[in-house]
């Protein structure tokens, strides 16, 4: 019972640790990911990767990465 227990808490910390995966390996988010589009402009593209990893991974972390504007990919500002 207590290897059983040590084995799903340990998979649950593997799981949050690799969760919300664009805001831990996307780099650091730049001020036109953070910012809405306005009317008319636009939509932000998403990683797709990101977005595919956060839900296999770990749901939650998909909330995280879109409060952070870091699942945008990043402008083409020049």
């Amino acid at each position: 019972m207590k290897k059983t227990l040590l084995r799903v808490s340990a998979l649950v910390l593997i799981v949050a640790s690799l969760s919300s995966c664009a805001t831990v390996f996307g780099g650091q988010v730049s001020a036109c990911q953070r910012t809405k589009p306005a009317p008319g402009q636009p939509a932000r593209e998403i990683r797709a990767g990101a977005l595919i990893a956060d839900i296999v991974l770990f749901l939650p972390g998909t909330i995280v990465d879109f409060a952070t504007g870091a699942i945008y990919k990043p402008c083409d500002r020049k």
